[in-house]
C-alpha cells in the first residue's frame, strides 16, 4: 500500500463560520426514514425550540463530547462539500474534516492512528475510505440511505454483463476506469482489468495513462465526465462511444447499442457508460452565456454536459471550485455550476472576502433552480448524534458499518455483504485500482 508524506496531515479548514443567529438549515427527514435506533435522537432534534448554533450545539454536545472523550484522538469525523444545510460547519466545529471525494478516500490511509472513522456523506465515499483503511480501522456512515443517483445507475448487476461482453470482444485490450462515484465492486472490476479509479480532478491523468498503454477504455459511470475528459485529452468525437441509458433495460452489444453501430464501437478509444448526475445535468450553455454577457466568470463541475463545460470559463472538482472562490480577488463575480448546498456555502465564504457568488441555474428565465444533492442531505444532526452516542455505548447498528463490497439498496435498506474470501479478493483488486490512481496523481506532481 502506498504511503504519503501527508500522514497525520489534517484537511484544510473550509473557512466557513456559523454566526450565532443563523439557523442550521437542514431539511428534516420524516421520522419513519430513520432507523429505529436513531428515532429517539431525531425526536429530540425536532423538539428543539430552534436550530440556531447555541441551541443545536448545546444539544449535540450531550452526545458528541462524551464520544470524543471516550475515543480520544482515535476518532475522525469526515464530511463532503455537498452536505446539506450547515452540516459541514457542524463537522468542522467538532474538529472534523471536509473535502472532496479524493481527499476523503485518503484519510484512513494517511491517518493510521484514527481507528473509528465516522463519515457524513454517501455510501460509495465511505466504502472508498474502507478500501484503503488499515485492518484495525473501522468506517461507519451516519446514514446508509445516503446514496448517489449516478452510482445507482451503475450498480454491478447493470455494468458487469456489459463489461463481460466487452471483454469477450476486445480481450486484454479493454481497461476499465472507474470514477470514484462507484461501488467497491466496480472499483474491483477496474483493478482486475489493469485499470484505475479516478476523480473529477484527475480523470484526465488516469485516462491519459490508460491510453498511453494502447488500451481501449470503458469509463464508468458518468457519461458527461467521460466526454469532458476525452475533450480535454483531444480525443476526436468519433473515437468515443456512449452506451445507452441503463434505465432502458439490459444492454446488448449489437448494431443498435451505440450510434454508428458495432463499427463505431470498434473504432472507439473510450466507451462511456450512460449514467449521469441529476444535479449537474440541469445546466445549459444558455445559462453560461447569460452570466458571461453580464461580466460574470462561470466555473462548472465536469459532471456537467459537454456543451456547458465548453462554454464555461473553467471547470474542475469541488476542491478546484472552492479554491477558486477562496482565492478570487475582491470584486470578482463568479457564477458556479454545481450542487446547490456547495454554492450556498461558497457564497457565504465569498461575501466575507468581497466576492460575489451566484448559482449558475439562478439565471432569470430558466425553470430549474440550483438544487442540492438530496441523498447527501440525508446525513443530518440526529444521525451524527445517534451514530456517535451508539458507538460510545457499543450499540451501533451493524447496518451503519461499512465494509468493502457491501451493496446497499438505498430504497429498501437491504444490504448484501460478501463473505470473507470474496471480500478479500475484491479488496485486492479494488485497492490496486485506488493505488494506481494515487501513483498516477502523485507522479504527476513530481
Amino acid at each position: 500500500m502506498p504511503t504519503s508524506s501527508a500522514t497525520h496531515a489534517p484537511l484544510v479548514p473550509t473557512g466557513l463560520e456559523l454566526p450565532p443567529d443563523l439557523p442550521v438549515c437542514q431539511t428534516d427527514l420524516p421520522l419513519d426514514w430513520y432507523q429505529e435506533e436513531f428515532k429517539p435522537y431525531a425526536q429530540e432534534y425536532f423538539a428543539l425550540p430552534d436550530h440556531k448554533p447555541a441551541t443545536l450545539f448545546g444539544w449535540l454536545d450531550r452526545y458528541v463530547k462524551p464520544a470524543q472523550a471516550h475515543f480520544g484522538d482515535t476518532l475522525l469525523l469526515l464530511a463532503h462539500f455537498y452536505m446539506g444545510g450547515e452540516i459541514v460547519k457542524v463537522i468542522e466545529h467538532y474538529g472534523g474534516g471536509v473535502s472532496d471525494s479524493y481527499q476523503l478516500a485518503l484519510q484512513a490511509l494517511r491517518n493510521p492512528h484514527k481507528k473509528v472513522i465516522v463519515e457524513s456523506a454517501v455510501h460509495f465515499m465511505a466504502e472508498s475510505i474502507a478500501l484503503l483503511a488499515h485492518d484495525d480501522q473501522q468506517v461507519w456512515i451516519t446514514n446508509p440511505k445516503a446514496g448517489c443517483t449516478m452510482e445507482m445507475l451503475a450498480k454491478d448487476y447493470l455494468v458487469l454483463p456489459v463489461s463481460d461482453q466487452l471483454e469477450e470482444r476486445y480481450g486484454d485490450e479493454l481497461l476499465v476506469v472507474a470514477y470514484m462515484n462507484t461501488s467497491g465492486r466496480l472499483k474491483a472490476l477496474a483493478g482486475r482489468t489493469g485499470g484505475a479509479v479516478c476523480t473529477s480532478s484527475n480523470a484526465h491523468l488516469v485516462v491519459d495513462w490508460a491510453l498511453r498503454q494502447h488500451k481501449r477504455v470503458l469509463f464508468v459511470p458518468d457519461q458527461h465526465l467521460g466526454r469532458n475528459t476525452a475533450r480535454k485529452l483531444g480525443i476526436p468525437a468519433d473515437r468515443i462511444a456512449t452506451l445507452p441509458d441503463p434505465r432502458r433495460g439490459a444492454i446488448k452489444l449489437d448494431e443498435h447499442c451505440v450510434a454508428g453501430g458495432l463499427a463505431a464501437l470498434d473504432r472507439a478509444q473510450m466507451i462511456v457508460w450512460g449514467s449521469y448526475c441529476g444535479v449537474h445535468t440541469i445546466f445549459s450553455a444558455a445559462m453560461v452565456r447569460w452570466w458571461q454577457s453580464r461580466g460574470w466568470k462561470v466555473l462548472v463541475h465536469p459532471e456537467s454536459p459537454l456543451e456547458v463545460v465548453e462554454a464555461a470559463d473553467g471547470s474542475g472538482s469541488t476542491n478546484y471550485l472552492w479554491e477558486a472562490v477562496a482565492k478570487a480577488p475582491r470584486g470578482a463575480r463568479l457564477a458556479i455550476g454545481t450542487e446547490g448546498h456547495f454554492v450556498k456555502n461558497a457564497r457565504e465564504l465569498a461575501k466575507s472576502r468581497g466576492v460575489e457568488v451566484m448559482h449558475l441555474a439562478d439565471a432569470p428565465g430558466f425553470a430549474n433552480g440550483g438544487c442540492g444533492c438530496a441523498t447527501m442531505s440525508r446525513n443530518d444532526p440526529p444521525h451524527l448524534a445517534g451514530m456517535l452516542d451508539l458507538l460510545r455505548q457499543g450499540r451501533a447498528p451493524e447496518l451503519n458499518r461499512v465494509l468493502p463490497g457491501d451493496m446497499i439498496d438505498e430504497l429498501s435498506m437491504r444490504r448484501e455483504r460478501l463473505g470473507a474470501v470474496e471480500r478479500a479478493e475484491l479488496v485486492g483488486h479494488a485497492r490496486r485500482a485506488l493505488e494506481r490512481m494515487i501513483e498516477i496523481v502523485e507522479g504527476a506532481r513530481k
